[in-house]
C-alpha cells in the first residue's frame, strides 16, 4: 500500500515515508501549541467567548459561505 500510494504521488518509497513522518511530527507539534497571558487577558479572552457578536451582514455572509472542503 505504501509502495502504491508513494507511485502516485510520483516519489520514491523513502521519500514518501519522510514527508509522511514530518507531516505528522508537525501536526503533532502545532497541536500541541501553548499560548501564555496574564490573567487579565485571559480574562478578556473568555468574556470574548461568552459574548456572541450581534448578528451583521458579514456574519450572515460568512455563515453562509461554503468551506472550501465542502465546495463541489
Amino acid at each position: 500500500m505504501i509502495d502504491m500510494a508513494a507511485k502516485v504521488q510520483g516519489k520514491n518509497r523513502t521519500d514518501f515515508i519522510l514527508e509522511a513522518a514530518r507531516n505528522a511530527a508537525e501536526e503533532t507539534l502545532l497541536e500541541r501549541t501553548i499560548f501564555w497571558a496574564s490573567p487579565e487577558a485571559y480574562a478578556e479572552f473568555i468574556a470574548l467567548l461568552d459574548a456572541p457578536p450581534q448578528p451583521n451582514e458579514r456574519l450572515r455572509k460568512t455563515m453562509q459561505t461554503l468551506a472550501p472542503w465542502e465546495k463541489e
